[in-house]
């Protein structure tokens, strides 16, 4: 049994010098926040496949029970659509290879556009993908949250590939109107998505987007908490990403989350202890 939180990236400049030492070298950066946080998301990989000295790099910083939620390019989810894509998804698994088990999922984030209609690329796409990976799929098309046969559709897919749905928790960021320059910025870029709690796996992913004011994030993840106690009694093992506009607080949000769910299941292993950000002294 076993909960894992993370942000949507491992350096931040708000935290340089608060919550990770500053400066650090960019080989020792990914593993100062992985004594905050045990997952996070691999969004750089969706704009190029990173090469694989740099994977191996990632590989060296975590140990082998860190996970790594890496999306797909976007040559192969949002240009090609998962057709024709070969050639970059041979590259990309290339690339990969050095993450080993950290490699938790392989993040299939599709455009809004992507909708019922195409959810049987979708299982072509699924079933040619190595088994020694798992996958993951984030939709945005609304039909796959209002049309209960289009829910249909894409669960019996996912399900017969064994692969999880990714929700992307907004409920709680669009419930009021955007106080802080970042979350105007944010207002107009996340997606207004229905909330949806459903695990197809027994390894289901979460993300969730706060506010910047941290008492406003731990208020509209309540829910959550009391979800992800359940996955765990039912000897899930989930991954939950917590997200804010400026994301200057993601990482204590998201030992937060940990904290608060094992107050709820007492079993569940605590997270590892940060690096200090100074070297400790006697005196």
């Amino acid at each position: 049994m076993r909960l894992h939180v993370g942000c949507a990236m491992w350096t931040h400049k708000a935290w340089q010098g608060r919550l990770l030492a500053h400066p650090l070298p960019a080989e020792e950066r990914l593993r100062h926040y992985a004594g905050w946080c045990d997952a996070v998301e691999g969004n750089t990989t969706f704009y190029a496949t990173p090469a694989r000295d740099t994977v191996a790099s990632w590989a060296r910083q975590t140990d082998t029970d860190f996970r790594f939620v890496v999306k797909l390019p976007k040559v192969v989810t949002h240009e090609r659509r998962l057709t024709d894509v070969a050639e970059p998804m041979r590259a990309f698994l290339d690339a990969i290879e050095p993450l080993g088990p950290r490699a938790h999922a392989l993040w299939v984030q599709l455009p809004g556009s992507f909708g019922p209609d195409d959810v049987p690329t979708l299982a072509r796409f699924l079933r040619r993908l190595p088994a020694t990976h798992r996958s993951a799929v984030e939709v945005r098309h609304p039909d796959f949250f209002t049309d209960p046969r289009a829910v249909r559709l894409l669960e019996g897919v996912l399900t017969e590939a064994h692969a999880e749905w990714i929700p992307f928790d907004t409920t709680a960021f669009f419930a009021t109107a955007p106080t802080s320059d970042a979350e105007r910025d944010a207002w107009t870029k996340k997606p207004r998505m229905p909330l949806r709690a459903v695990a197809l796996t027994d390894r289901p992913i979460v993300r969730y987007l706060g506010r910047d004011d941290p008492a406003r994030t731990v208020e509209g993840w309540q829910r959550w908490l009391d979800i992800t106690a359940g996955w765990l009694r039912e000897g899930r093992s989930p991954t939950v990403f917590v997200h804010t506009p400026d994301n200057t607080d993601a990482p204590t949000l998201a030992r937060r989350f940990h904290d608060e769910v094992r107050a709820r299941v007492p079993d569940l292993a605590p997270l590892p202890e940060p690096i200090p950000v100074e070297p400790t002294t006697l005196f």
